[in-house]
């Protein structure tokens, strides 16, 4: 059988024998993957049809048959390309942090250690479901109880100054808190309590999980935010 056509894996379009099969030039989507992937084995198949129905006395020439695997296989490593591009471009790394820059200067609320420097800090109370009394434990960086105070059941907002007693402010330093609740004097629950703390730098790490520096320089992930407000 005559040899009649070649492939041209050109960016428009795959053609052999006279049929041609359209591509798309538009922008990758998330289905670019398995395109590439079908569309290799389409040209490989349709090279082997053309190899077994050649004409024996008048072959296929190698330069040919070179620069057609040639031009597929920059076309294949362009839509690779694109394929990463537009990952890097909608998942994590630089792209994350940038959808988190508006929480520069906010104040944030996290379960954590929270720097004392004589800035009164603001502690978002824990529900107390069953509780008629609660008291706050303050410990210290080596886990030490340093304060213990009744703790307000009105579910607002609390200010601590080192103290909510208005007694002997505790130094300044690194402090984490709880409230322990009470029914009568049988304990119910002790509850670790969010701290709202200024947001200072946001980075993205290795595996690209956004981290909020916060004011004292301590470091946690976005999702360990409870909550976030307008300084005050």
């Amino acid at each position: 059988m005559v040899r009649t056509g070649w492939i041209c894996a050109c960016e428009d379009k795959v053609d052999i024998a006279g049929t041609t099969t359209q591509r798309s030039t538009g922008t990758p989507s998330s289905s670019a993957g398995g395109f590439a992937s079908t569309d290799f084995q389409t040209f490989l198949r349709m090279l082997t049809t053309q190899l077994q129905n050649q004409d024996p006395l008048n072959p296929m020439e190698s330069s040919e048959f070179a620069v057609q695997l040639a031009t597929f296989s920059g076309v294949e490593q362009q839509m690779r390309t694109n394929q990463l591009l537009e990952g890097l471009a909608s998942g994590p790394g630089l792209g994350g942090v940038s959808g988190f820059s508006n929480w520069l200067g906010k104040e944030v609320a996290v379960t954590s250690p929270a720097a004392y420097d004589g800035v009164p800090l603001t502690l978002l109370p824990p529900e107390l479901a069953g509780a008629d009394r609660a008291v706050l434990l303050v410990r210290d960086s080596g886990g030490n109880i340093v304060s213990r105070e009744d703790f307000p059941m009105d579910g607002n907002a609390v200010t601590w100054a080192g103290s909510l007693s208005g007694e002997t402010p505790l130094p300044p330093g690194r402090y984490s808190f709880s409230v322990q609740s009470f029914s009568g004097t049988t304990p119910l629950t002790t509850e670790s309590v969010p701290v709202y703390q200024r947001v200072e730098e946001i980075r993205a790490n290795t595996n690209g999980a956004v981290q909020l520096i916060l004011r004292g320089g301590a470091q946690f992930s976005a999702d360990q935010v409870v909550a976030m407000r307008e300084p005050g």
